[in-house]
């Protein structure tokens, strides 16, 4: 898994710099508690620093999706978890890069969540996700989750 290989839109009809693009893999939790849902804060020195987000990461060579995201969270927050099932896939091309991201409605099993990998962390309501400032790949799922009333 991790990175695949696709053929890139032309954006100019004059001879593209190369015909493959690489796609990123990325999962990311969707973690409920009384009626909140858990969204942390990006870094300062990473791409889309202090934006929001919801906590996961890229999938490594060799990762299944799952292994990733239970890693990921591990390392970000500190805590386990149990994926239960995919919630939402969409597609995002930025200037430098395309991701596919994969949301997981997951639960935390063991521990807290701390901030350890990410600048902080909040539990929100789902119509409050509109009040923080997310990457434009997370749009769709933003507002999936904002008519949603679990």
């Amino acid at each position: 898994m991790g990175t695949i290989q696709r053929p890139v839109r032309p954006h100019c009809l004059i001879s593209p710099i190369s015909s493959l693009e690489v796609v990123i893999d990325v999962v990311a939790a969707v973690i409920r508690r009384d009626g909140k849902i858990l969204i942390t804060q990006r870094l300062d020195d990473v791409d889309l620093a202090r934006l929001w987000e919801f906590p996961g990461g890229k999938v490594e060579a060799g990762e299944s999706f799952e292994v990733a995201l239970q890693r990921e969270i591990l390392e970000e927050l500190g805590v386990e978890i149990r994926i239960h099932e995919e919630f939402f896939t969409t597609e995002h091309d930025y200037i430098t890069k395309s991701v596919r991201l994969h949301f997981y409605v997951c639960t935390i099993l063991r521990g807290e969540p701390a901030p350890l990998a990410v600048a902080d962390l909040r539990w929100i309501r789902p119509d409050e996700l509109w009040n923080f400032e997310f990457p434009p790949a997370d749009a769709d799922l933003i507002a999936r989750l904002a008519r949603d009333v679990r």
